[in-house]
């Protein structure tokens, strides 16, 4: 052999030479041909049209039935209110179903494939456990944005059919032009897809130490039971700000306001950034040690 051929670089074959993009592209055609995702997609995207069909026919006795709640209030305003039903409606949606496709997604990218000895073929391959990740974060995220931007979507559909372009106002009173409302609703749904994104690393994470996304599932949303029930104990005032799921109900009605305030909102958003990079982590250093 000559010192030119020893010196050239070996061609790179197998993942390792596979774009990044098209590695996302394949596992993003995985995720949405299962049916599960699909069906929790739709389910998702048809609580608005439920809620504004319901206040549509409930009419205005809806608005002494709300209840005391944070939820209940946003209910009773979304009552005639194109503005408010699809916050309110993606509100309700984030103590349980959005938590739940978002952990729905996180089992299934690491612990169900697992559980088919498809993560093995990944594992032994010449891909680094860092892109592996990235493929898999990018594919939870993904859902995660599709279903809030679904229910978007329909809600705004679905307020503006019953309730017309002349119901967009806030609960200050004042009337907001449709891309003023567009825009504030988007900024509510770009919030919770940073929320849900935090919830899906902490379901990655979990899901990098075992091979039963069930158990995935269950311990993502009993996590987040425990936390709503912490949060409700003023004895554990000082525990609140770590919690994730602190001011969920009552962050987004900020953008209700007129002037509009940011301050929960901006703390809610630097609180999920925080278990997004911790999930992460973990996940990251569970991968780069595990070997099947």
């Amino acid at each position: 052999m000559t010192p030119a051929t020893l010196t050239a670089p070996v061609s790179r074959t197998g993942h390792d030479a596979v774009p990044l993009a098209r590695l996302v592209a394949a596992e993003l055609r995985w995720i949405f041909r299962r049916p599960r995702t699909l069906a929790v997609l739709g389910l998702l995207a048809l609580v608005p049209i439920v809620i504004g069909v319901g206040l549509t026919l409930v009419g205005q006795n809806a608005s002494g039935n709300g209840g005391g709640d944070q939820e209940g209030a946003l209910i009773s305003a979304a009552v005639n209110n194109a503005f408010v039903l699809p916050i309110a409606a993606m509100v309700m949606t984030l103590t349980l179903l959005l938590p739940l496709a978002s952990a729905m997604a996180g089992a299934d990218a690491i612990a169900g494939e697992a559980a088919h000895g498809t993560l093995r073929g990944w594992l032994i391959a010449p891909v680094s456990r860092g892109r592996l990740l990235t493929v898999k974060a990018i594919g939870v995220g993904v859902v995660t944005l599709v279903a809030v931007l679904g229910m978007c979507v329909t809600g705004v559909v679905t307020g503006l059919i019953l309730n017309g372009t002349d119901s967009l106002f806030t609960l200050s009173g004042t009337t907001l032009s449709l891309g003023g409302a567009l825009v504030r609703i988007l900024l509510v749904a770009g919030w919770i897809v940073l929320q849900m994104w935090a919830v899906g690393a902490v379901a990655l994470a979990v899901s990098s130490w075992t091979e039963h996304p069930m158990l995935v599932v269950a311990s993502v949303l009993a996590g987040n039971i425990v936390f709503t029930i912490l949060g409700l104990l003023s004895s554990l005032d000082w525990l609140h700000p770590f919690l994730l799921t602190n001011n969920w109900a009552m962050a987004p009605a900020e953008v209700l306001q007129d002037p509009m305030s940011s301050t929960l909102l901006g703390e809610g958003a630097l609180r999920a950034a925080c278990y997004l990079v911790v999930g992460l982590s973990i996940a990251y250093g569970r991968l780069s040690t595990r070997d099947g």
